[in-house]
């Protein structure tokens, strides 16, 4: 019986689904107090109760991170990395002080929310995937800059489709340089709100000017490409697969997996400081992360110079393989020969 619920689907409409919250079942949530994790909950409840001095909306201590799971051709659920997310999410933690959540009861909340609603993950084959959002939070009242006392962890999951409506098609970008994305020594590398929060104007500063997509450089000298408003930067220049290296860079877990994937296709791969100069030299370019895995880019916009890559209409070769090599394997179309993905039962 249980088996047959399973393989009962919502009625949705798959392959038409935004990147946009869909109403689901369940979410779980995990309580610290008196210096311990709860056990975990199942709630249908979509809001979050909290005291108006928490200093989660006082002083931005939270963190979150965002993974996605699929649906095989055989009907099994698998998750793409989630070790990857939960040692991510424990680096954010760690850097704003919030306790660490253990690979343990990040794993119990993947396992638990991705089957409490299971019906809501999305069919094999449609093009959509269930985006999972944990989130954890300071939550026991301060009025004083500190630390919470007490911390809500929270994970739900709903199903979307491509995070831009064209799919993986190619979008111009401008690299912005009226406002900075993180700062030197900064909290860049941590998944924290107020790096998107940051990142807002800059993002309505591009699009104003007909940009969907805004890349910054380094906020120390303007120089170094750093990374797109919520992706990483990847180019390529005939055999190599290039990325920024920065302690301002959030790492991406799609990024070290194409890095990888590159690697097994026969190209040579580089992690070091991309000067802006270097654009002209580029043969594709792309911005990476879990919600588009590839956004193809076909034209950047610096200094009033317009850079243009392939035949400027359509994704290159090499970006087109590697994004196809990924999604297959996220799918498990592809053997997974690096263990990526964790098997929900």
């Amino acid at each position: 019986m249980v088996m047959n619920m399973k393989k009962t689907k919502a009625p949705l409409d798959w392959k038409n689904l935004s990147f946009e919250y869909n109403k689901t079942d369940c979410n779980i949530r995990y309580y610290w107090k008196d210096g311990k994790w709860s056990d975990g909950e199942l709630v249908t409840d979509e809001s979050v109760p909290l005291h108006m001095a928490a200093p989660c909306l006082h002083y931005g201590q939270e963190a979150f991170e965002g993974l996605k799971a699929f649906e095989t051709k055989d009907g099994r659920a698998v998750v793409f990395r989630p070790v990857e997310n939960s040692r991510r999410l424990q680096r954010s933690c760690e850097r704003i002080f919030i306790p660490l959540i253990s690979d343990e009861i990040f794993l119990d909340a993947v396992r638990r929310v991705v089957d409490a609603n299971w019906k809501y993950l999305p069919p094999y084959g449609t093009g959509a995937s269930m985006y999972i959002r944990p989130l954890v939070i300071g939550t026991g009242a301060r009025v004083g800059l500190g630390p919470a006392s007490e911390y809500l962890f929270v994970m739900f999951a709903t199903p979307v489709g491509p995070y831009y409506k064209g799919g993986f098609k190619p979008v111009k970008a401008l690299i912005v340089e009226e406002f900075d994305r993180a700062a030197p020594q900064g909290v860049g590398d941590c998944k924290v709100g107020g790096n998107y929060a940051a990142g807002l104007s800059g993002a309505q500063f591009g699009k104003d000017r007909g940009y969907p997509v805004v890349l910054y450089l380094d906020s120390r000298e303007k120089r170094y490409i750093d990374e797109f408003s919520t992706s990483n930067f990847i180019a390529i220049r005939g055999n190599t697969y290039i990325t920024p290296k920065s302690n301002s860079i959030l790492p991406s877990i799609t990024n070290d997996s194409l890095s990888v994937i590159a690697r097994d296709l026969g190209m040579e791969v580089e992690r070091r400081q991309v000067e802006a100069s270097e654009l002209a030299s580029f043969d594709e370019v792309g911005a990476v992360g879990t919600a588009a895995v590839i956004t193809p880019v076909n034209h950047i916009r610096f200094r009033e110079r317009d850079y243009t890559f392939g035949d400027g209409e359509n994704a290159g070769p090499a970006i087109t393989r590697l994004y196809e090599r990924l999604t297959r394997i996220q799918t498990g179309d592809y053997e997974d020969a690096h263990r990526w993905l964790y098997e929900v039962k």
